[in-house]
């Protein structure tokens, strides 16, 4: 052992007593440096200590060099270490004359990449059932936020919900009349205008088409291969689509699935140009079920639907029930007893101007006439009501009501 110093040597590496966390296997030097003044006539010699036990001389390397102004020594001990066993790891001391430096080292587990990789596949399968959901629900989600935040187009003058174009095709007009009327009429309660006459003759707008549009806030083009024969569509479909985008709000194209591969009519390339301007539905085989995609998607094209409490859709659509007048054996629903509506622009129909009841057109359960020994009676009732009570007109809901009828007559 060389001289002590009479002044201590002061350690630069490490500023204060270190602890290292390491992994069972690692590798690692402890280095420890110290300086002294020169003048101090020793040379110190630097020993190492595992928990309180000393280690070899020849466990480090030691280099001693003379600082750059030559009036100081320095000395750097560095002590290498494999952390192979747990026996490796401990507290480990670094002596310099009378100067010590503590290096405490624990063991930590290695960062496993089992958990790494179960985290991803968890996410993974996260993203897909995700992905699933919205590409299964979308249209279910896109209808629930539109009947509950969507714009309401009421107030704005029109009489029907969509304009129906088709063909006179039978597979066209059995399909409008059998599927796409009674759905949207009676399930989803919008009202239809159905027309099956040349909307564009010449390619030019008819008065009655653009009158019958303009009272419609959709347009529905049911565009089979019947549909495209006509003249407007083999001779100028571009000129006549801006047309309708003009009369119309994003007109809704309707196609079958088992025409719609075999078309080669270039009608269907220039609607799918423009999906932006128009909707082109497909009507496939599992369109006829009510929940399929088909009707959310032409839901969601149509405007957004106000149920009115105590009615379901158009009264005359609920009396008619989508039946055809000709096959229905009973005459009940001409029955004209009271209104549908009790806050409709009529109220409850009575005498007006005292004229007696009118009879009613019923079956065999309707009531018979009042005998003509009543007469008096009824008429002394009468006498006592005001001839008409126009008290409550101003508080009448008239845009509950759609059945109104206008008489027009030639002047004479």
């Amino acid at each position: 052992m060389a001289e002590l110093c009479r002044v201590s040597p002061e350690i630069l590496v490490p500023a204060t007593n270190e602890t290292l966390e390491l992994a069972l296997g690692s590798r690692i030097e402890l280095n420890c440096t110290v300086h002294w003044a020169a003048a101090e006539r020793c040379e110190p010699t630097p020993a190492w200590t595992k928990d309180g036990q000393w280690l070899g001389s020849e466990s480090s390397q030691d280099t001693t060099w003379v600082a750059q102004n030559a009036s100081e020594w320095l000395l750097t001990s560095i002590l290498q270490l494999n952390l192979t066993h747990d026996a490796d790891f401990g507290v480990f001391a670094c002596w310099v004359s009378n100067a010590t430096a503590t290096f405490t080292l624990r063991r930590v587990e290695a960062a496993g990449h089992v958990l790494a990789v179960l985290a991803a596949l968890l996410v993974l399968v996260l993203l897909v059932l995700l992905a699933g959901l919205y590409v299964r629900c979308r249209l279910s989600m896109l209808l629930w936020y539109r009947n509950r935040y969507g714009e309401l187009e009421m107030n704005d003058g029109k009489l029907y919900d969509a304009y129906v174009s088709h063909a006179t095709a039978p597979d066209d007009r059995k399909f409008v009349h059998f599927i796409v009327k009674p759905q949207l009429e009676n399930r989803y309660g919008y009202k239809l205008f159905l027309d099956e006459q040349t909307i564009l003759p010449n390619s030019e707008p008819s008065a009655d088409l653009i009158m019958n549009v303009s009272r419609c806030r959709r347009l529905i083009v049911v565009l089979s291969v019947a549909y495209l024969e006509q003249d407007w569509c083999t001779s100028g479909f571009r000129e006549g689509l801006w047309r309708l985008l003009e009369l119309s709000k994003k007109p809704i194209f309707i196609v079958f699935e088992s025409q719609y591969r075999e078309i080669a009519h270039p009608a269907i390339s220039l609607l799918k140009q423009h999906r932006n301007a128009v909707t082109l539905l497909v009507w496939r085989a599992g369109s006829m079920t009510p929940s399929s995609d088909f009707w959310k998607e032409l839901c969601l094209a149509l405007p957004r639907k106000v149920s009115f409490q105590g009615t379901m859709a158009d009264p005359q659509t609920q009396l008619q029930e989508d039946k055809d007048p000709m096959l229905i054996l009973h005459s009940s629903y001409l029955d004209s007893g009271g209104d549908l509506h009790p806050d409709g622009d009529l109220g409850l129909r009575g005498y007006a101007f005292r004229s007696p009841r009118p009879p009613r057109i019923g079956g065999l359960g309707a009531p018979l006439a009042p005998a003509a020994g009543t007469t008096e009676d009824t008429q002394l009732r009468d006498s006592q009501r005001p001839e008409l009570d126009v008290s409550d007109l101003g508080s009448r809901n008239y845009g509950a009501r759609r059945d109104f009828y206008c008489l027009v007559t030639e002047d004479i």
